[in-house]
């Protein structure tokens, strides 16, 4: 059984609602979850012009491979109304990445793990930190921690009670 660490978050419609019926879905798809950040609402990151996002980070343990995992996070994407833009960053209703694969470093065409920009985003490392701040980078070697005290991201990220 491998951890696999994930990233959801959105912007579009009830998005407390969305990532709570993807966390139903990751669960009976890819695998338990074991851990779950709280949610955060937190400042768009590379495209300002649009409502904030809420976000959040699970640990699910799955016998799926990385390949196995993509498939089924970007059916889970599909199935509650994600339709890719043309900008990499703008609203969507659901968003789920995968930030780590136990220590695995995977580089394909579709599939880059571990995710290529999560050291420079807030609202991926503040909720990762709350629930693996000692979880250490593969490529950096680092701690998650040691990840947030680094990061230039100043983009407010605020946990929520919902």
């Amino acid at each position: 059984m491998s951890l696999v660490y994930l990233e959801l978050g959105g912007n579009i419609g009830d998005t407390a609602r969305y990532i709570a019926e993807a966390t139903r879905r990751l669960a009976a798809e890819v695998g338990p979850i074991r851990r779950r950040s709280s949610l955060y609402q937190t400042e768009p990151w590379g495209y300002k012009n649009q409502r904030d996002f809420l976000n959040q980070i699970l640990v699910i343990e799955t016998d799926r491979t990385p390949g196995e995992v993509f498939e089924r996070l970007q059916h889970i994407e599909r199935h509650l109304g994600r339709v890719r833009q043309a900008h990499r960053n703008a609203a969507r209703t659901i968003d789920i990445d995968i930030l780590f694969y136990d220590d695995a470093v995977i580089h394909e065409n579709d599939l880059i793990i571990p995710h290529p920009r999560l050291h420079l985003r807030s609202f991926v490392l503040t909720p990762l930190c709350e629930i693996a701040p000692e979880l250490v980078h593969p490529l950096f070697e680092k701690t998650i921690r040691t990840l947030v005290d680094e990061c230039e991201d100043t983009s407010t990220v605020t946990k929520v009670n919902v």
